[in-house]
């Protein structure tokens, strides 16, 4: 079986390191600890690798956040991937930090990355690792929350969660969505 991984971020050095950027990162941390390298191709960043049967594209698009729907509609035609065999992983303020829940289907929340995932494929209809970025900032700061830097105890903490983060990857590719969820919700 074949797979797509898609990390949400917002590609150049401005952006590294951000909460807006953990999609980046939950990805980053599972194809080092798989020992796969990235390349530059179309519409993104692409590594593969295998767990078991499970045959892994990992995506990272260099569309930016609001038009990752054209770089994953790309990867799925040209890999010839169904829907319900793509993950998406993304940030979300509606979470307390380091709190993770996924999905298989589902509004994109207000998430301007998903939400254009979902018009590109016409479909809400695919699976998501929500994690959580919190929301400690006063009203009309949210955009410099988003894509501001992790603080020294968030840094601290998310080695942790993206350890749990790389486990929930072949999770969903060998046990299945509704399994995943049961391991890793709230975890």
């Amino acid at each position: 079986m074949k797979y797509l991984i898609v990390g949400l971020g917002n590609i150049g050095d401005e952006y590294a390191d951000t909460r807006h950027n953990i999609g980046f990162m939950m990805l980053d941390a599972f194809a080092d600890a798989q020992g796969t390298t990235w390349a530059d191709k179309r519409y993104g960043f692409v590594a593969k690798c295998r767990v078991k049967n499970a045959e892994m594209i990992l995506l990272k698009p260099s569309t930016y956040m609001n038009l990752s729907g054209n770089a994953v509609r790309y990867w799925l035609q040209q890999e010839k991937i169904p829907v319900e065999n793509m993950l998406v992983l993304v940030d979300d303020l509606n979470l307390p930090f380091g709190t993770i829940r996924i999905r298989k289907q589902g509004s994109n929340g207000g998430h301007n990355g998903l939400g254009n995932i979902q018009s590109v494929l016409g479909t809400e209809n695919y699976a998501r690792v929500r994690f959580g970025i919190g929301n400690n900032f006063s009203r009309g700061a949210q955009c410099n929350f988003v894509l501001g830097k992790w603080t020294n105890e968030e840094q601290k903490l998310l080695p942790e969660r993206l350890k749990v983060t790389s486990e929930i990857i072949p999770s969903f590719c060998l046990q299945g969505i509704d399994r995943t969820m049961n391991l890793y919700n709230g975890k």
